[in-house]
């Protein structure tokens, strides 16, 4: 087995997805193009991480974007042949490593420099967008036809079914990511930090709209606000907004065990950090959009709000502190994400695809079943 990824330079949803995989295939072999083991989980280092020739360059490993116009023929170039099955976790790259094996491909999105210009774009400099608006063309016909390889896709929310079905006209199966982090384990204070306050946790990109959340809280003199990932760095920030980085888990589970609320305001493709927060009882104010609304149950877990507006915001972040919420509940809520399902679902489709199946080639939807437990259905 051979566990494909786009790059592991960063602490993030879908590097966590990588670690169940690796979870539920002890001792698969990792892929990727870009491999950082100080600004990634330090769980990978714990197994045989294999890259591409663009590794080499630090530079392209502080900032995978950079990298952009070297990958496709990278990823082109390096042939998996040492797997029976390779499982990929791509929104860009991995589902083009060539293999003569069965590929699985589990999409957190089409590559969103392609098929969501907009959000990708927003904060990049007028050079990058020319640069990406050059190479467009050839990076679609290389997106296109790395998507045609997979045996099977396996999409992570009803958006991003939604998208495969656009992009690449393939009709994939459901499969909601794990909550990864286990709300058991041990907890460590974050020096600095009182309880009661508001959380998010996002990386500084613009379609995170993590500066929109800090202004709103910046104006609100009774509520304070941590940003897990650091603070936008153009301007100063009043006092009762704090930026932190490079949490442990252990720290992370003390944060979102001792937050009020969390706030995301982006257009997630899943979005992992308010599931994980409803596995600690932590109630959320979301946008009304996205895999938020695969996720999410308004007035059980969740205020939605309908616009990326200071004063929508605002308004959420209000009717969150001023309700009392069932926290017991949103536990329960948070468990229909647990990582045995999305493991035992995976283990599922990995033996679905394997040359040495005898019977007729099948297509499988998998969707959530009521108790949240996760189900294969063919068609």
């Amino acid at each position: 087995m051979v566990i494909a990824h786009d790059y592991l330079t960063q602490r993030g949803g879908a590097e966590r997805v990588v670690l169940a995989m690796l979870g539920a295939f002890p001792g698969a072999k990792v892929v990727t193009t870009l491999y950082d083991p100080d600004t990634t989980f330090p769980e990978f280092r714990n197994h045989h991480v294999e890259t591409v020739w663009p590794n080499r360059l630090k530079v392209l490993r502080d900032d995978p974007r950079r990298a952009l116009p070297v990958l496709a023929p990278a990823v082109s170039g390096h042939r998996i042949d040492d797997a029976d099955v390779v499982l990929v976790s791509s929104s860009g790259w991995a589902h083009g490593f060539p293999t003569d094996a069965p590929k699985v491909v589990y999409c957190h999105t089409p590559p969103r420099w392609l098929h969501c210009k907009e959000d990708y774009t927003m904060g990049l400099p007028g050079h990058a967008r020319l640069a990406l608006r050059a190479l467009e063309p050839s990076l679609r016909s290389w997106d296109r036809k790395a998507a045609a390889t997979a045996t099977r896709y396996l999409a992570n929310s009803t958006l991003v079914q939604r998208r495969i079905e656009d992009a690449y006209g393939i009709e994939a199966g459901l499969l909601h990511p794990p909550i990864a982090i286990d709300p058991n384990g041990a907890r460590e204070p974050v020096p600095g930090l009182e309880p009661g306050f508001l959380l998010t946790v996002c990386r500084p990109r613009g379609y995170k709209n993590t500066r929109l959340v800090c202004e709103t809280v910046a104006d609100l003199p009774d509520a304070r606000l941590v940003v897990v990932g650091g603070l936008p760095d153009d301007r100063e920030w009043p006092s009762n907004v704090v930026g932190v980085r490079d949490l442990s888990d252990a720290q992370l589970r003390w944060v979102y065990a001792n937050a009020a609320g969390l706030i995301g305001l982006s257009h997630e493709d899943f979005g992992l950090t308010p599931v994980e927060g409803y596995a600690f009882g932590l109630p959320s104010v979301l946008l009304r959009a996205g895999g938020y609304l695969d996720s999410s149950v308004e007035g059980l877990t969740t205020v939605f709000v309908d616009a990326v507006e200071h004063g929508a915001v605002s308004g959420g972040i209000e009717t969150l502190l001023a309700t009392e919420w069932d926290r017991a509940a949103i536990r329960r809520h948070g468990k229909r994400f647990s990582l045995q399902s999305f493991e035992a679902a995976l283990q599922r489709e990995v033996e679905r695809v394997l040359p040495t199946r005898t019977a007729a080639p099948v297509r499988s939807f998998l969707r959530p079943m009521p108790d949240g437990m996760v189900a294969s259905v063919q068609a």
